[in-house]
């Protein structure tokens, strides 16, 4: 699975694990994503939806 939201295109952001003793090491900041069946041109489909875009509404869930 891409982790990239289907509907704002959301993708995962770089950055750093900070310690106490400030040693350094990179990691990834995945978005929230989560499988959804959405109603897309008139069809159900399962997509890849970030937790923001069902939140606001940009997504119409299948009954």
């Amino acid at each position: 699975m891409s982790k990239e939201c289907k509907i704002c295109g959301k993708k995962p952001m770089v950055g750093c694990n900070v310690s106490h003793a400030h040693n350094v090491n990179k990691r990834r900041f995945n978005p929230n994503l989560q499988r959804v069946r959405a109603v897309i041109n008139g069809q159900a489909k399962r997509i890849d939806v970030c937790t923001n875009c069902i939140k606001s509404g940009h997504v119409v869930k299948a009954p």
